[in-house]
């Protein structure tokens, strides 16, 4: 049986300006500048600069509603200039006019565009050049087609009307493979370093030869790194003969479509958050200067609400556009307040990591940072460990030694024989250290490289080694194996 009762409950819920506080707080610098410029399009009583502008200082009456109701519009607030009239945030840490300069964004001819290009050279028709644009648009970002050529076939035909067969799609396709760069358009990873071989075989160089037979022939030999199967068919004892042939593949682009100016994606510049710099030993912190954006509330209403003070109260019309100017005015002052929110947090937490990885920051030396989580920063700053995942997300700091992410610095801790507590950025970096140093025709294992840490002092178990050396995309000791 059903029953109907009352139940009293407390529940804590994010207002609405808190979820677009923390959206704002999670925005990098480079795309603050676009979230500023929607608000700017959105919202009319907010603007751009600086200026000065004069006070004005207005009495104001109360006033009822046509009605006689007692809904009341306070617009005293908005007739006079406060802190919200002209406001530009300020990086702490000092600046000068080069603070302004905007780093430029290099941009490129995508992969796409460079392809097309080359199939203008080849003199199509309008059909056969619809059937090359099928393709060269059916080419991944790292230079494969992976799509069968019959859904191709398909695609043509639904989409273009253009009838076709695979074998005349295929006979299109070998044409764009002859396009740069070399090994565009190929199906798998064989057929991509087939294509560029063949486009380094002049009928004389010996390696080149015995390169293309080792892919045709031993590719899964190859592959797995099998070099003494590879001997045996290519009918040879001769360990130089196979090793310089296989040099020759490793050099190879195994994704011809990556690159900074063939990719399908426009370069760009990474642009850090934060500056650090270090002033004769002693670091300073700044917001860059993008950070600090000029924004003040428009007064270009001020005299539609001169005009409304001084009317009877009874124009309905009017009252309407104030109070609909009133909204946007107040969500102008939200706006704003919550970007100097937003440098002041960015600001605290990146002056806790700084604090808390002082040493590393002084030297630029990665086993000098300390074992750090969200939660010590969190408890630094007295903020939620929310809010500093927030702020490390996607953000940047362009320190004396290279631009680092945020991300970087937070590590876990592992203890040594002394008891002491190390980052696991500095046991990743000592695993590089060893397998560098490698005899590489006898790469240590796993359970070697354990053997090696905890000789050295550090506590660590095989499958945390095997962890960090992934984490760090190094393969397993069979594939690293050389002749």
């Amino acid at each position: 049986m059903q029953k109907l009762g009352l139940n009293q409950s407390l529940q804590q819920k994010l207002s609405p300006q808190q979820i677009q506080f923390i959206k704002l707080l999670q925005v990098p610098t480079a795309e603050l500048e676009s979230r500023i410029e929607e608000e700017l399009e959105s919202n009319p009583a907010l603007e751009e600069g600086n200026e000065e502008l004069p006070e004005e200082q207005t009495q104001t009456e109360e006033f009822q509603e046509t009605s006689g109701g007692d809904d009341e519009i306070d617009i005293k607030d908005y007739l006079r200039d406060d802190e919200y009239s002209s406001y530009k945030t300020q990086s702490e840490g000092g600046g000068d006019d080069d603070d302004d300069y905007e780093m430029p964004i290099p941009m490129s001819t995508s992969l796409q565009e460079q392809l097309i290009t080359q199939l203008g050279y080849l003199g199509l028709n309008e059909r056969e050049e619809a059937i090359g644009k099928q393709l060269i648009g059916s080419i991944e970002a790292d230079g494969y087609i992976r799509r069968e050529l019959e859904a191709i076939v398909n695609d043509l035909a639904f989409s273009q009307g253009i009838e076709t067969t695979a074998e005349e799609v295929e006979h299109f396709l070998k044409k764009i493979q002859t396009f740069d760069p070399p090994g565009i358009a190929a199906r798998n990873l064989q057929e991509c370093l087939m294509l560029q071989l063949e486009r380094m075989d002049n009928g004389h160089d010996i390696d080149v030869a015995v390169a293309k037979k080792i892919i045709s022939e031993s590719f899964d030999e190859f592959t797995k790194k099998h070099y003494h199967k590879i001997q045996k068919s290519l009918g040879t004892e001769d360990e130089e003969f196979v090793r310089d042939a296989v040099e020759l593949i490793v050099r190879l682009n195994p994704k011809p479509g990556s690159g900074s100016s063939s990719g399908m994606v426009k370069s760009q510049v990474v642009i850090p958050d934060y500056i650090l710099t270090n002033n004769n030993g002693k670091l300073e912190l700044g917001l860059n200067s993008r950070n600090a954006p000029e924004l003040r509330i428009s007064r270009s209403y001020t005299e539609m609400f001169k005009a409304y003070d001084k009317s009877n109260k009874q124009d309905k019309k009017l009252k309407e556009a104030v109070t609909f100017v009133k909204q946007k005015l107040d969500s102008a002052k939200w706006f704003i307040d919550a970007i100097k929110q937003r440098q002041h947090t960015l600001l605290r937490t990146m002056q806790a990591i700084v604090d808390f990885q002082y040493d590393f920051f002084l030297e630029g030396d990665e086993t000098k940072l300390k074992p750090m989580i969200l939660k010590d920063i969190a408890q630094m700053i007295n903020m939620d460990i929310s809010t500093v995942s927030r702020v490390a997300s996607s953000k940047y700091v362009q320190t004396d030694f290279g631009i680092y992410p945020l991300k970087y610095f937070f590590s876990e801790g592992i203890s040594t024989d002394s008891g002491e507590e190390v980052s696991s950025r500095e046991v990743k970096t000592i695993i590089k250290e060893i397998i560098d140093k490698e005899d590489k025709s006898k790469p240590l294992s796993d359970d070697k490289l354990e053997k090696i840490l905890n000789e050295k002092g550090y506590n660590i178990a095989r499958r945390t080694v095997a962890k960090y050396r992934e984490q760090l995309n190094i393969p397993v000791a069979r594939l690293r194996k050389e002749l």
